[in-house]
């Protein structure tokens, strides 16, 4: 078997350097993004309306159907967009 490691110029193409796009999700904690309190998920919402690449994150998940945290700006629970997350625990009850 035989692997073709040859590409122009000798090398393969360098990925792109993240850092120096001031992306919200490499520069705030990483754990906002997939937090359990939906305090947390609406500011990493907010955090993602600036971002340059939100667009494009929000298309590769779901193309990649991400299974759940924000991306491009949506919340994702298991794999589809959902406006808003609901806190853990029984639902209220409601006064009649």
């Amino acid at each position: 078997m035989t692997c073709i490691t040859d590409f122009v110029g000798g090398a393969p193409p360098a990925a792109p350097d993240l850092t120096s796009l001031g992306l919200p999700c490499r520069e705030a904690e990483a754990d906002l993004w997939f937090a359990e309190a939906p305090a947390d998920l609406e500011m990493a919402k907010a955090l993602c309306q600036g971002c340059p690449l939100q667009r494009e994150c929000l298309d590769s998940a779901l193309e990649r159907a991400e299974p759940w945290g924000v991306w491009g700006g949506e919340i994702f629970e298991r794999g589809a967009i959902v406006a808003r997350k609901r806190p853990r625990g029984r639902p209220r009850k409601i006064a009649s």
